[in-house]
């Protein structure tokens, strides 16, 4: 059997796309690398490909997630879903041993990019795409995350590693509040060991003392494995913390990102949407706006409680000034915290 040494790529987005037609499906089109025969082609597996669309596909260098790389081909999804697909290597490119490959419709904003090992394999007996470890000889896949765990104010924080890859060296940094942690001090380099889950303490820069938040980032240092968060500035070894803004108490060590899906369209009437991973006790404006815009500087519906935070069903009134528009963009942006998220929807009656 031979191993498997490709990596899916997994996009953190804000939206699910809907399939093209009347059937308003909402998904996002991914595709897999099934087999790789080196310096002449490789093969593919769409996944929720929506139907009907020609797709322009292009191989680079490895990093560039295929963007501006050379046309080897265009396809047509046809009915769309699962459907595979083989693709010559440029000749530009058969010497790297790394392939960046992207698919891009001709129409409608849809996308989807991966990249493979330039040497003979085959992956099509295995759902799950890994990448090994660069020392340890293991794989890994998946998403590597950071939970807060407690806080020292002025002093340290500790965090706890959630699915990271062995064996890699990580620079951890922190900054000020929104930027993710990009840019920020270096407070010093950890390996991830065998991976997995560990927990770690670093101390708070002295430049960032006294700031009510910070973000915390750990990053390899070509930035290809990274995750972050972000922490009151608060002494606690409850994981709690209280919001002075809003006088709320939340979690100082939220995790992940809120988004929300579309569930049902009422055409010129309203929307309904699923939230998911909402943080609790936040007030959120409900804006509506032109398609691409994200919602932003939109027509602003009415404000909403998070409550209990998580997932909940909302249905709002579409904006008179959107009626007849083909596609709406709408965004839930939290008047403190800086919370947000957007999707947008065809504005047609769904089933």
């Amino acid at each position: 059997m031979k191993k498997v040494i490709a990596l899916l790529s997994l996009v953190l987005v804000f939206s699910l796309i809907p399939f093209h037609g009347e059937a308003q499906a909402y998904a996002i089109p991914t595709f897999s690398i099934q087999e790789v025969i080196q310096g002449e082609e490789v093969t593919v597996t769409t996944y929720n490909f929506p139907a009907g669309y020609d797709f322009v596909v292009r191989m680079g260098l490895f990093g560039t997630a295929g963007i501006g790389g050379i046309t080897v081909g265009t396809v047509n999804s046809g009915s769309g879903g699962s459907l595979e697909f083989t693709f010559a290597i440029p000749v530009d490119l058969r010497s790297e041993s790394l392939i960046a490959i992207r698919m891009d419709a001709t129409a409608g904003g849809f996308y989807a990019y991966n990249w493979f090992y330039n040497t003979d394999a085959d992956m099509s007996s295995t759902a799950t795409p890994f990448v090994p470890a660069p020392t340890s000889g293991g794989y890994y896949y998946g998403i590597p995350t950071l939970t807060i765990l407690s806080v020292n104010e002025d002093q340290d924080v500790t965090i706890q590693a959630n699915n990271f890859p062995a064996d890699y060296d990580f620079d951890v940094l922190m900054g000020k509040m929104w930027t993710q942690g990009i840019g920020g001090t270096l407070v010093t380099t950890i390996n991830s060991g065998e991976g997995g889950t560990f927990q770690a303490t670093f101390n708070i820069p002295a430049a960032l003392k006294g700031d009510y938040q910070i973000a915390i980032r750990l990053q390899t240092a070509d930035h290809y494995f990274y995750a972050y968060n972000w922490f009151y500035n608060n002494t606690t070894s409850t994981g709690t913390a209280t919001d002075g803004t809003s006088g709320s108490t939340t979690l100082p060590g939220y995790t992940g990102i809120p988004t929300f899906s579309i569930t049902g369209v009422v055409q010129d009437s309203t929307v309904t949407i699923l939230t998911n991973n909402f943080p609790a006790g936040y007030d959120f404006n409900v804006l509506m706006g032109k398609m691409w815009t994200q919602g932003i500087g939109g027509t602003q519906v009415t404000t909403i409680n998070s409550g209990t935070g998580g997932a909940f069903a909302k249905t709002f009134t579409i904006p008179a000034a959107l009626a007849g528009e083909t596609q709406i963009a709408i965004r839930l942006e939290a008047t403190s915290g800086g919370f947000y998220a957007y999707n947008w929807f065809y504005n047609t009656t769904t089933p």
